[in-house]
């Protein structure tokens, strides 16, 4: 019997993962649920179009509890909306991939990871940017020590504008938690997991400057970044960048991560979507190793399958984080990123809005064994 998927929010990334979820074998979605009409519809017509014979419709999970039965949940709702829909899916016995951001602010994203250490059904919090197919063999190769031991990480997303979302949820600081919390959690954690180590000390510069500019007419608006540079250093030593531009959508290759080691640089080179620039190549991503001292020096295309740029904007990892997701319940394994992965995203994300706003540095000290803001 096949796999079946609840789907918690039919914009456009919970579109994103029905499709991709209708790529794997053995799972369909087989229930929707999103308190707008028009995305609710919507989503019961990619569901449909994508082969699954019989989808449920609600708008509410109150609706969903009493009238369906299904084997996973899949959050994709605004991220404001997270640790509300959570605190009501906990109480399930389901597992559940939580799309990133875990929550807009540290304190709700720790007392979530807090909550659910005593549920036996594990929760995967959404961060694609893994999976995609040349960072994951970047990551891979950063864990064979071709790098050497890792000092430095850099980290470019020069990429298309803000999308409009429903009801423009993401041009609200308190909504989306503020650009580095919505955008940059994935870079985050990328650092942590390239690193191997634990944040302890962030400064960011950055403004709005481009993107949604007629909300700084108003007063009260509190300004949600697209564009910013962010440095970090770690416990072990090493350090991390970030340059993030919202509105640069002619780049040829819309992610750039690099790791440098004491024996070789590492690059990951991944394009954007075609619909934003179609000069570019989106089948194939870039994966180069560079020795010190330049010698024997190898690049590899990776190619993707034309079926998953299809499904998605995020070049495949959607749906490869899905395969993952998918074995993890087959196998009844932990999760690859756990909800404390997702907190102490949220946790530098944070940081780094506080030292654009505060124009500072911030010390860092939460780690997922103190579980800052649980009671």
């Amino acid at each position: 019997m096949a796999r079946r998927y609840a789907v918690i929010g039919t914009g456009m990334m919970g579109q994103e993962h029905i499709r991709n979820i209708s790529l794997l074998d053995d799972a369909q979605v087989t229930a929707i649920v999103d308190t707008d009409a028009v995305m609710r519809a919507q989503g019961a017509q990619v569901a449909a179009e994508c082969g699954s014979s019989t989808v449920e419709s609600f708008q509410n999970l109150d609706e969903l509890a009493k009238k369906s039965d299904v084997d996973a949940y899949v959050v994709v709702t605004p991220n404001d909306t997270h640790a509300r829909v959570m605190d009501q899916l906990l109480a399930s016995n389901k597992p559940i991939l939580l799309e990133k951001p875990a929550a807009t602010t540290p304190t709700e994203a720790w007392a979530m990871a807090h909550m659910a250490r005593a549920r036996v059904a594990p929760i995967w919090v959404g961060m694609e940017y893994r999976y995609m197919p040349a960072v994951a063999r970047l990551i891979e190769t950063v864990k064979s020590g071709k790098a050497g031991k890792l000092h430095m990480v850099s980290i470019v997303e020069h990429r298309f504008p803000f999308l409009d979302k429903v009801n423009f949820w993401n041009r609200s600081f308190e909504r989306s938690g503020g650009t580095m919390v919505e955008k940059c959690c994935h870079f985050f954690d990328l650092m942590r997991h390239l690193t191997g180590s634990e944040p302890t000390r962030l400064y960011a510069s950055g403004a709005q400057n481009v993107n949604f500019v007629e909300d700084l007419k108003n007063p009260d608006h509190k300004p949600v970044v697209d564009n910013a540079f962010v440095i970090v250093d770690f416990e072990n030593g090493t350090r991390a960048s970030l340059d993030l531009c919202m509105f640069a959508e002619g780049s040829w290759w819309q992610e750039q991560v690099s790791v440098t080691g004491d024996k070789a640089k590492l690059v990951a080179s991944v394009p954007g979507p075609a619909r934003f620039n179609p000069d570019a190549d989106p089948r194939h991503s870039l994966f180069g190793i560079y020795p010190r001292g330049g010698e024997n020096r190898t690049e590899e295309e990776l190619a993707i399958n034309q079926a998953l740029l299809n499904a998605g904007d995020h070049h495949g990892s959607t749906y490869f984080q899905h395969c993952a997701f998918a074995e993890m319940i087959q196998t009844q394994s932990q999760p690859e990123v756990s909800l404390d992965d997702g907190a102490m995203a949220v946790e530098m994300g944070a940081a780094a809005e506080t030292a654009i706003a505060e124009n500072r540095v911030v010390e860092i000290s939460a780690r997922p064994s103190k579980l800052k803001g649980a009671a």
